[in-house]
């Protein structure tokens, strides 16, 4: 039998209460149009120091933390974000990186060469300095190599800085970069303590924001001391047995270069440098003078020296190649073979 309309009260109706809250949900995010800018300088187990207002009478260091927001967006040095919250940079005060700011470059590694994990290390960087010694500990052009595929995949111009030239000549190392065009600062230390050709070193650096890579014991905290009076950046000794430095600095710091426009990050010492986060074709792009050359061979072609039909020789052979010339596309090969090569612990 059906009931009438009057028959119905509110007790026959169930409302499910709403667990969440009275506010409905919505997909759209706080514009945070109060959000200040910052530079990321450091990263330490959840927290990001920041300098908002460098070079300014309003300059701060502002601890933050990263809003929810983001996601598990990397946040590293170098970076612009976007602030929130308490930026005052008082002692125990903390704001939110709410924003990422569009990046000019982001260099990163993968652990292995067949692991594809990009592993970031700083953004917005115009310079990669590869710091090596000519001895003590001995320098091995692997990880030069590496470097130069990931400067030139990020479209980051390349410095080779030579230290320990005091030991022994520089000359035999660079002859094999030579037909690459690198730019290069070699320096040694005078009796006296000072470091010869830091001057060039800094006039190299003034007006851009620079990343320092190399291995332990190469120098790399000696420059930074040199350049960032203050910085007191622990500086290691070289194994004995091994041959190679001892881990100092432990995280990547940023820093302002006194008297000049310009920054310069800090980074670990590394004993990897994986490039499986990087497509073959990416590196024959930076290479200008050889991408247009390559459209002329075979489909699937390398591009290495065993690859059959490769019109890159005939064409370097003859002179087509213009400006790349036979050493120049030796120098690409071998940094393709160590892009492909699954070694990144051989650096």
């Amino acid at each position: 039998m059906s009931r009438s309309p009057r028959d119905y009260d509110e007790a026959d109706v169930r409302v499910r209460p709403n667990r969440r809250g009275s506010r409905p949900r919505t997909k759209d995010r706080p514009a945070h149009a109060d959000a200040i800018t910052a530079r990321v300088v450091s990263v330490d187990r959840g927290r990001w120091r920041t300098v908002v207002g460098a070079g300014t009478d309003e300059e701060r260091t502002v601890t933050a933390m990263r809003a929810r927001e983001l996601g598990r967006s990397p946040v590293v040095p170098g970076d612009l974000v976007g602030l929130v919250g308490d930026t005052s940079g008082r002692e125990g005060t903390l704001a939110r990186i709410v924003r990422i700011h569009e990046r000019s470059s982001f260099l990163r590694r993968s652990a292995d060469d067949d692991d594809s994990t990009e592993r970031p290390l700083v953004a917005n960087v115009d310079l990669m300095v590869m710091v090596t010694a000519v001895a003590e500990p001995e320098p091995r052009g692997g990880m030069i190599d590496r470097c130069l595929v990931a400067a030139y995949v990020a479209g980051v111009d390349a410095l080779l800085v030579l230290t320990k030239a005091d030991l022994r000549s520089p000359e035999e190392f660079l002859r094999s970069y030579t037909p690459l065009g690198l730019d290069h600062v070699v320096t040694h230390r005078r009796p006296d303590g000072e470091v010869e050709g830091l001057e060039e070193l800094r006039e190299r650096l003034s007006g851009r924001i620079s990343v320092l890579i190399g291995h332990s014991g190469v120098g790399k905290s000696t420059l930074i001391n040199a350049l960032v009076p203050g910085t007191d950046r622990a500086i290691g000794e070289v194994n004995d047995v091994t041959g190679r430095g001892r881990h100092t600095s432990s995280s990547a710091l940023a820093m302002q270069l006194p008297g000049a426009d310009g920054w310069v990050i800090d980074t670990p010492g590394v004993r990897s440098f994986g490039l499986g986060h990087v497509d073959p074709d990416e590196l024959l792009d930076a290479f200008e003078d050889l991408a247009g050359l390559a459209e002329s061979c075979p489909r699937g072609c390398s591009h290495l020296e065993d690859a059959p039909d490769c019109a890159l020789d005939e064409l370097v052979e003859t002179g087509a190649a213009g400006s790349a010339g036979p050493a120049r596309l030796a120098s690409y090969r071998r940094l393709a073979v160590t892009l492909r090569q699954n070694d990144p612990w051989d650096v």
